[in-house]
């Protein structure tokens, strides 16, 4: 649009430079005179009409003021002289890590913080956040296109490093976590609002502590998962100690039930039974029972 009113221009003051010269581009003066004109209308009818994409919202200047209010997504109409700067409104992603080309910068750019205890805790993070669309002229004129270098980063890692003071290093790695990712949200998401932001998510991707801290919380591990197990094993033992005794007692209750509960008469009675399942087998030829009292002689009948 632009080069069309340039070269329109360019066109125009050739074909009246030209029009008295004995150049022999002379004889073109009317076809340039033409032709520039033709660009300037349609270099200025282009500019009157201005494409948003999906997800985008326009901001309008003239001559250094901005408007307060935005071009949403779709085509419009708008006076030639505006220039109109594309914000996008979709949620977009800063990330600080200490693994080269992951993060939004490259080589190292972990946030290094100290904890309570003076230890240096090395936090690898990610900020979700997008721009508030009926603020979008506010930022562009207070803070400009580059605020997620402006904004984004330097609050993120100021207030990270603030609440972290108030963490232990181990709290931080193990049982703080959530507690620590709430808090610097809340702050974060403050600082953010005020400036036309709006924080989504705050990611915690990783957090890394000195080898020292490290050996020491994995042999603590290590000692309550041995004290765990051995839990389990003394746990079994008295189960099984217990089975044993139950069984124990069960045995010792049968014995004394057989030895007081049984008469001579009732045993005699058991014997006769026995001997006339052993009379009418086909197997058995002459049995002998010899007892305390005199037992009979089965004899078979074969």
């Amino acid at each position: 649009m632009i080069a069309f009113v340039v070269f329109g221009s360019i066109l125009i003051f050739l074909s009246f430079s030209l029009k008295n010269s004995l150049n022999p581009l002379s004889r073109f003066t009317h076809i340039f005179k033409i032709a520039g004109f033709a660009l300037l209308v349609v270099g200025a009818l282009s500019s009157m009409f201005k494409q948003i994409d999906a997800g985008n919202v326009g901001v309008k200047s003239l001559y250094g003021n901005v408007e307060p209010d935005v071009l949403e997504s779709g085509l419009h109409i708008i006076n030639p002289l505006l220039d109109v700067t594309d914000f996008d409104i979709q949620t977009q992603n800063y990330t600080m890590s200490a693994i080269h080309d992951e993060g939004s910068k490259e080589g190292d750019d972990a946030i290094r913080v100290l904890s309570n205890d003076g230890l240096e805790v090395v936090i690898d993070l990610t900020v979700l956040y997008r721009i508030s669309p009926e603020l979008a002229p506010k930022i562009f004129k207070e803070i400009g296109v580059n605020y997620a270098d402006k904004i984004v980063r330097p609050v993120t890692r100021t207030r990270i490093r603030d609440n972290a003071v108030y963490y232990d290093a181990v709290a931080l790695y193990s049982t703080k976590r959530n507690e620590f990712q709430q808090r610097i949200f809340k702050s974060i998401e403050t600082d953010f609002k005020e400036r036309g932001l709006i924080l989504e998510q705050l990611l915690i991707r990783n957090i890394n502590l000195p080898a020292s801290v490290k050996t020491t919380i994995e042999s603590k591990i290590n000692a309550e998962q041995d004290a765990q197990k051995m839990t389990f094993i003394l746990q079994k033992e008295k189960q099984e100690a217990e089975r044993k005794r139950v069984e124990a007692q069960g045995i010792a209750d049968y014995q004394r039930i057989i030895s007081t509960g049984l008469s001579d008469k009732q045993l005699q009675y058991e014997q006769i039974k026995a001997q006339k399942e052993l009379a009418a087998s086909p197997n058995t030829k002459i049995i002998f029972m010899n007892g305390k009292s005199s037992a009979p002689v089965i004899l078979s009948d074969k």
